[in-house]
Parts: C-alpha cells; sequence; structure tokens
C-alpha cells in the first residue's frame, strides 16, 4: 500500500507541469469590475487609404485621470497579416485622421507642446519622421480634408462674427478677455445645447496649402451667407459643425448648414445643400426646399453626390434617415435610395469597382452591413456578423472597414469587403477573462398588439436553478435602441454583477422597427412605453425561471430616466428604482430644456392650448397617485448632472423636493462636473457603486 501511495504521488508530481500548463492557457474566468469597463480600450472609426493597402484608427487608452488618458493613431495593413503599430506616441489625443489622395500622408488634428487649440499635423509614412504642424490659427482647426490634387486642406474652425483673418480673431479674443463684466446675452434660441453654452463664435470653412506657413483663407468670411440671421452648422454633443466635401474637380467645396436656426424655437430647422468656391466667393444654395440633408459623401466615379436625407414632414415627431443621391453636378430632386427600406441609414459608404453603396441599418438591437444600387430601392444583405453591431464604415480604394462589437465582445476592427474579417485584436485578450454571457432576445406582443423586442443579460456564474432578481433598465431617446454592444455609461454586464439579471427593452417610440412605430410615441410620451416596460417585464418573469417576480427594480437616464419617475408616479410592483437625468414635469422641460418644437409637436401643442398631454403625462402631476397607493412608494434613487441643459437639473431638484415631500424613500447625487452623461471615470466608478448599494438595499 505504501509503494502504490507513493506512486501516486509521484505520478501527480510528473503530470502536475502539464496541468499548470493547461491552466495558464487557459485564463480564470471572472465577473466584470467596473475598471474592467472603464479601462477597456476604445476604438476611433477606421479609415482606410485612398490604394486600399492601409487602415488607420485611434485607440484610446482611457484612465480614470483624465490627464493619464491617451489617445494615439495606429495603422494596420489590409494587404497581409502583418500586426498593427502604433504611429503616434504623444500625450494629447490625436483624431480627425484624413489619407491624402496619394496614400502617403496623414492629416490629423491634434494639441500638442506649444499649441493653445488644435491644429492640423500632417505625418508622411514613406519619409517617417516627426509630424509637421500645417495649421497656426488662433481660433484651432478640425476635421481636415485633402483637396483631390492633395496639394490644399479643408477644415474648420470656430471665429468670432465679422472677424475678416486671424489677426481679427486675435483681437475679438482679447476684447472678450479683457471685459470687466462677466454676462451672456442672447437674441436667439436655443442660448445652449446639451452640455454648453452657446457663445459668439461661428463654425467656419477654411482652406490652405497642405504645407506649414501657408495662409488660411476663411472662405465665409464677408459672405452674405454667413451674415444672414439664423445661419449656421448642424448643433450636436460637441458643438456646431459644418459638414463638407471637396468637389471631384477640386474647384469648390460643398457643405450643409441651416439658416433658420432663430426659428428653432417655434419651427423645424433644415439643413440644406451649399457650394463654395475654394478660391473664395460668394456662397451658392444648391438645395431650396424643408428636407434635411447631411453626410456628404461623393462617388468614386464623382458623377454622383451621396447624402443622408430627412423628409422632415411636417406634424410629426420622427423621419427616418434615408440614403438619397443627386447627379453631379447638382441639379433636381433627391433620389431616395432606400425609399422601400423602413430603417433609418446609420452610416454609408462606397468602395471603388463596386456598383453598390454599403450601409448599416438598426433593427432588434443588432446593426449589420447592406448595400444598396445607385439606381436604388435594390436593398440586399451583406455578410455580416450574426450578432452585435457593425459601426463606422467607411471605404478606400476597393477596401470597406468598419467596427464590430457585441455585449461580451468589446470594439475591434473589421473588414466588410467580402466575408467580415477581424483585423484586431485590441480587447480581446482582457474580454476573455471576464465571466459574461451572450445577450439574449426574446420578443412578445403588446397589449396594443405591438411586437414588442427585449434582450435579457444574465449575472455571471449564472445557475438556472437559482432565483435572480429582475432589473429593467430603459433606454433613452426615446428615438434611440438597446444595441447587442459593450456600453460605458450603463454597462449590462456591471449592472448585473451583483447577481442581477438585466432587462432591455425596445418601447414605443425606440429606432430599428420601423418609422411607424418610432412616430407611435406621439400624443403619447410615457404611458404607452411605460406600460410595455411593465409588460415585458411580466412576459420575462412568465417565460424564465430563474427570474424572482417578487424582486424587481427599475431604472434609466434621460428619457429612460423620464420613464423612470413615471413608474414611480404610477406604479409600485417595483422595490426601487434609478432616475438619471429624468424629467419631473413636461412643462417645465419644455421651458427649461434646450429643445422646444418638438416637444410642443409631441404633445399635440403649445403649453398654452388645449392638449391634455401635458397634465395627463407628466409624472409629477400623478402625485396624487401616493393617496391612493398605486404610485410614489417606490424608494427612488435619483442621480443628475449639473451641468445638463437637455435635462436641466431642476428636474431632479423638483423629483427629489416631491418624493421628500411625499415621504417616500429617495436619494438625490448630483455630479458638479456632468453633463447629460457622467463621462469623468472617478464619477462613474461612484455612480455604479451608488447604484449597486441601492438595489441591494432593497433587492437582498
Amino acid at each position: 500500500m505504501k509503494k502504490f501511495r507513493l506512486f501516486l504521488a509521484l505520478l501527480s508530481l510528473m503530470v502536475a507541469p502539464a496541468a499548470v500548463l493547461r491552466a495558464a492557457e487557459t485564463p480564470a474566468k471572472q465577473a466584470i469590475t467596473h475598471e474592467d469597463v472603464w479601462l477597456m480600450k476604445r476604438l476611433g472609426t477606421p479609415v482606410p487609404s485612398p490604394d486600399g493597402q492601409w487602415v488607420v484608427y485611434t485607440v484610446t487608452d482611457p484612465a480614470y485621470d483624465e490627464k493619464e488618458s491617451a489617445t494615439d493613431l495606429w495603422l494596420k495593413s489590409l494587404a497581409d497579416d502583418t500586426p498593427a503599430r502604433r504611429i503616434t506616441f504623444s500625450k494629447p489625443a490625436e483624431g480627425g485622421a484624413a489619407w491624402s489622395p496619394d496614400s502617403r500622408r496623414l492629416a490629423f488634428t491634434a494639441k500638442r507642446d506649444g499649441d493653445e487649440v488644435a491644429q492640423v499635423y500632417v505625418l508622411d509614412l514613406v519619409a517617417g519622421g516627426e509630424a509637421e504642424r500645417i495649421t497656426s490659427l488662433s481660433t484651432g482647426a478640425g476635421a481636415p480634408k485633402w483637396s483631390p490634387d492633395g496639394g490644399k486642406l479643408l477644415f474648420t474652425s470656430s471665429v468670432y462674427p465679422g472677424a475678416a483673418d486671424d489677426e481679427a480673431n486675435k483681437k475679438a479674443a482679447k476684447a472678450a478677455k479683457d471685459r470687466k463684466y462677466n454676462a451672456r446675452a442672447y437674441e436667439e434660441f436655443p442660448p445652449r445645447f446639451w452640455m454648453k453654452w452657446r457663445d459668439e463664435k461661428r463654425t467656419h470653412l477654411f482652406v490652405q496649402e497642405a504645407k506649414a506657413g501657408a495662409v488660411a483663407r476663411d472662405l465665409l468670411a464677408g459672405t452674405k451667407l454667413a451674415a444672414t440671421p439664423g445661419f449656421g452648422g448642424s448643433l450636436g454633443t460637441s458643438g456646431e459643425n459644418l459638414d463638407a466635401e471637396w468637389a471631384p474637380d477640386g474647384a469648390a467645396i460643398v457643405f450643409t448648414a441651416v439658416l433658420n436656426r432663430h426659428d428653432s424655437a417655434f419651427a423645424n430647422v433644415n439643413t440644406q445643400i451649399f457650394s463654395v468656391p475654394a478660391a473664395g466667393g460668394e456662397p451658392q444654395r444648391l438645395t431650396n426646399d424643408k428636407r434635411s440633408y447631411g453626410s456628404l459623401q461623393f462617388s468614386p466615379d464623382g458623377k454622383t453626390l451621396l447624402c443622408a436625407y430627412s423628409a422632415e414632414e411636417p406634424g410629426k415627431v420622427y423621419d427616418l434617415s434615408r440614403l438619397a443621391s443627386f447627379p453631379w453636378p447638382l441639379q433636381g430632386e433627391a433620389k431616395i435610395l432606400t425609399a422601400s427600406l423602413d430603417r433609418a441609414v446609420s452610416r454609408f459608404a462606397t468602395p471603388e469597382g463596386s456598383d453598390r453603396i454599403y450601409f448599416t441599418y438598426e433593427h432588434a438591437g443588432l446593426e449589420k452591413l447592406y448595400s444598396v444600387s445607385y439606381a436604388g430601392n435594390d436593398v440586399r444583405d451583406e455578410p455580416s456578423p450574426a450578432t452585435g453591431t457593425i459601426s463606422g464604415i467607411s471605404a478606400g480604394g476597393r477596401a470597406l472597414t468598419g467596427l464590430w462589437e457585441a455585449t461580451t465582445a468589446p470594439q475591434e476592427v473589421y473588414s466588410f469587403h467580402g466575408a467580415p474579417k477581424r483585423l484586431t485584436a485590441i480587447n480581446a485578450e482582457k474580454a476573455a477573462t471576464i465571466d459574461w454571457l451572450p445577450i439574449e432576445h426574446f420578443w412578445f406582443k403588446s397589449a396594443k398588439g405591438r411586437d414588442i423586442h427585449s434582450m435579457l443579460v444574465k449575472p455571471a456564474g449564472f445557475d438556472p436553478a437559482t432565483k435572480y432578481p429582475l432589473f429593467t433598465v430603459i433606454h433613452g431617446g426615446a428615438a434611440s435602441m438597446w444595441r447587442d454592444a459593450f456600453v460605458l455609461r450603463w454597462n449590462y454586464d456591471l449592472l448585473a454583477r451583483p447577481g442581477y439579471v438585466v432587462l432591455l427593452t425596445d418601447y414605443t417610440g425606440s429606432t430599428g422597427y420601423g418609422e411607424e412605430f418610432s412616430r407611435a410615441i406621439q400624443f403619447d410620451p410615457l404611458k404607452t412605453p411605460g406600460d410595455e416596460v411593465n409588460q415585458a417585464v411580466d412576459e420575462a418573469v412568465k417565460r424564465y425561471g430563474f427570474i424572482d417576480g417578487t424582486r424587481l427594480a427599475a431604472g434609466g437616464a434621460s428619457y429612460g430616466g423620464h420613464l423612470a419617475n413615471w413608474l414611480q408616479a404610477t406604479t409600485t410592483r417595483y422595490r426601487a428604482i434609478v432616475s438619471h437625468a429624468g424629467e419631473a414635469d413636461l412643462i417645465m422641460q419644455w421651458g427649461t430644456s434646450d429643445s422646444v418644437f418638438g416637444r410642443e409637436v409631441n404633445a399635440g401643442g403649445p403649453i398654452w392650448g388645449d392638449s391634455p398631454v401635458w397634465r395627463e403625462q407628466s409624472p409629477a402631476l400623478q402625485a396624487g397617485n401616493h393617496a391612493k397607493g398605486t404610485g410614489f412608494k417606490t424608494p427612488i434613487l435619483i442621480t443628475v448632472g449639473e451641468l445638463d441643459y437637455r435635462v436641466p437639473v431642476n428636474n431632479a431638484y423638483m423629483w427629489f423636493t416631491l418624493n421628500q415631500r411625499l415621504q417616500v424613500p429617495s436619494k438625490l447625487i448630483v455630479f458638479p462636473e456632468a453633463g447629460h452623461w457622467i463621462l469623468r471615470g472617478e464619477d462613474s466608478r461612484y455612480f455604479y457603486g451608488e447604484v449597486h448599494a441601492w438595489l441591494a438595499k432593497y433587492l437582498k
């Protein structure tokens, strides 16, 4: 017996190294942490070179201290499997990469040593060496684009009204700095947008020879167009933008702009197409209608101008973004290439040598690749991964690249020229260590007979024999959709980590299900969407035996926060609610937000009119449900960014006051440096910790 035990001991010593080796080859899985989410590398849109041989993209290496974060350019061969290489190494972030027509040089923007604002730099990939700063405007430069002959650069800069050149801008900036008073003055709407107060500067287009020291020409300075009341670029989360492209012959710049910005408090703002000579001169208006156009792009042969098209139908709250074209030079009306497709086109690209235009659109949690011919209305499926989300597609030569991600697979760069091929493995190793499961899809028929799509996320270490609390998380928008994607701000798996099943429902008003489904929210902004969230919970409890129907929670942000407040006001089925950037009162939100007219259209008229929506679907005005026992019983965590101008902070103050007045357990957290989203790393970590603590307090 002793000899046998000795034999077993020796055998264990012999096999141990192999077992250790196998363990090393298979990384241990662990539940996702906030560090995993926040520090996962983030990728920018990959841009293929004009010869189709290379693709450049940005990689952000995030940090909790924003000053320690870095964003650099990386280069990957499309001709072979040579590993990608990093081509910039400076601490400040690079962005806006654009290839020269000969595929030799890269223009990009950065705020490097000595720069007070971002400037355009050019890196010669053949000659090597350091990138050279090309622009030196006091107002900075962004969004560079090469002229067809490679001799000039088009870019944007925000300038002071009436400033003819950079010296005038410097004088205006000094005068503003030397003012002894501190005030903002406005005579047109909106005075603020998303997270910024609008200042007096406006975005203009500039052209400069692609060499250092050359003088940049402001193409809009002194023009009648720029002096027109209401003129400007489209407004986005990062400010004002003029979408512009070189005409195929390099003689003009084609761009989109609005002329009725000053009407935005009482009318739709329409984005039209213009052109301006590259050598300077008065811009010419190319479209003259009530539609909106954007995302300008020329076909490889230069004979067609492609664009996104929105009909801006009067009296409607949502219009599909369709793919459209004009013959070039522009004449006649737009041809709608996706008129027969009941989905909004997200992004499109035009590879050389193809008679088709490639694009993506949302559908039921996924975003895949499709194409349509230049003749139009023959949309077909293109090879795509079966799950997840494709984004950022772009063409260069015959190459077609983009990003792909899924809930359990953070972004990587892919080639979509033929079968999808992964080109990078930037996050793959980290993702392999996380214990997570693919998202699960299901549909049900709502009480109003609509087909409603939901997705289910299970926690780490999931055991179907265990009963889990359910946390239903509500997306914002409402014109948005839950995606099978790796999400930063409401990461599904991180929310599920303590042992919750997370439910994601695309209620009425969501995108990805057709124009009428999105429009059906009109005159019914909260009630039906809220009912469908509740019905999705009922369906999930009935369908999945591992969900504990007695332990339910709900939460959301932005429009999802509006619905979270509505649920607290109208039902007592949930044990806890989380509301971030949620509106308290429809009328107050109308009067203090950066968006007005669309809210009137959605409610059926102005606040002084006879539409009952303003009162019947205002969350705060349902407070009488407290005494009835049908609402305002559920403990609520209320969070808000103090710099949020889309859903201003007064909504959170009012909602907290109302809950305190009704003696409902409630907690208010204000993030002084946050806007509509919580974008600072430590703020985000604290937010997730508070959400988990609040849910644990009531779902144990």
